[in-house]
C-alpha cells in the first residue's frame, strides 16, 4: 500500500488503507485523469505528490460512481472538470451533503467543501480516454472505463477480490442490473489482460476471468435464494451487507 505502481502504458494505480481503495491515474491525450482518487487527506496528499513526480498536468477526474468514496478531490490536483455520468453526477449533487457527513466520519482530513462537485461526463466522453460502459449494477450511473488499446479494464466497484457484490438499495432488481453489467463487464473483458477493481488487487491474466465467475457464482446464487460458496463471506464486516443482499434479492423476487 502507499505508493503510485505503474500497470500498464500510462495507468497507475495506489491502495489506500481504507478497505484497500484504489486511486486511478490514467494519462489521456491532454493530461491525466485522476479516477476515484481517495481517501484521506494525508493519502490524497501523497497522491498529489506522486501525480507531481510524473511530470504531467492533472486535466480532469472522473467518479465512477456517486458513493462518497469516489467522490473525493484535493485542491492540489487542482480546479479541474471532474466528471461523472450523467445520472450519477446528478446523484451526487442532491446527494451531496450526505457523502460530506459519511467522508467526515469515515475519513480523516478530507477537504469537505470539495467532495461530490461532479459533472455530467459529455456524449462523447471529453477528456476520459476509452470506452465509458454504463451500468446500474451496485450504484445509480455506475460506469467501467474499458482502455481496449492499453489491455485494462477500469472496473469501479466491481470485480474484487475483497467485496461481495454489493446492491444498492435505491434501485429495484440489482439481481437483473448485476447480471446485465456481469455480461457488458465479460465481454469488456474479453479484449484485456489487467482489470482494476475499485477496492482490492488488482486482477491480472487468468485473475481476471476468475473474478468475473466469482462475481456471477454469487449473484447466480441470489438469484437461486441459495446461500453462496463465496470465500469474500470469510470477512466477518461482509455479512451484514451480504444479509441485505439476501433480503433485496428475496423482496425483488416475489
Amino acid at each position: 500500500m502507499g505508493k503510485l505502481n505503474q500497470v500498464a502504458d500510462g495507468v497507475w494505480v495506489r491502495q489506500s488503507e481504507w478497505v484497500w481503495s484504489n486511486s486511478i491515474v490514467v494519462r489521456g491525450e491532454d493530461g491525466l485523469i485522476l479516477i476515484d482518487p481517495g481517501i484521506n487527506g494525508s493519502e490524497l496528499n501523497q497522491l498529489a505528490d506522486d501525480v507531481e513526480r510524473l511530470g504531467i498536468p492533472v486535466v480532469a477526474g472522473f467518479s465512477t460512481h456517486p458513493h462518497w468514496d469516489h467522490l473525493l478531490w484535493h485542491p492540489r490536483f487542482g480546479d479541474v472538470p471532474r466528471y461523472a455520468t450523467p445520472a450519477a453526477a446528478h446523484l451526487a449533487g442532491r446527494a451531496r451533503e450526505r457523502a460530506q457527513a459519511m467522508a467526515a466520519e469515515s475519513a480523516s482530513d478530507v477537504p469537505l467543501d470539495l467532495v461530490a462537485l461532479a459533472t455530467a461526463l459529455p456524449a462523447d466522453g471529453g477528456p476520459v480516454p476509452g470506452e465509458v460502459i454504463e451500468h446500474q449494477a451496485h450504484a445509480v450511473g455506475h460506469a467501467a472505463v474499458l482502455l481496449a488499446d492499453r489491455g485494462v479494464l477500469l472496473a469501479g466497484d466491481m470485480l474484487s477480490d475483497v467485496l461481495i457484490p454489493l446492491f444498492d438499495f435505491r434501485q429495484d432488481d440489482q439481481v437483473g442490473a448485476y447480471e446485465k453489467a456481469l455480461d457488458r463487464l465479460g465481454e469488456a473483458a474479453r479484449h484485456v489482460d489487467v482489470v482494476v477493481p475499485g477496492h482490492g488487487a488488482v486482477a491480472e491474466g487468468s485473475e481476471v476471468a476468475a473474478r468475473l465467475a466469482a462475481d456471477h457464482a454469487y449473484v447466480d446464487a441470489l438469484r437461486r435464494a441459495a446461500e453462496p460458496v463465496d470465500a469474500r463471506l470469510d470477512q466477518d464486516w461482509l455479512s451484514g451487507p451480504h444479509q441485505s443482499n439476501l433480503e433485496q434479492a428475496h423482496h425483488s423476487s416475489r
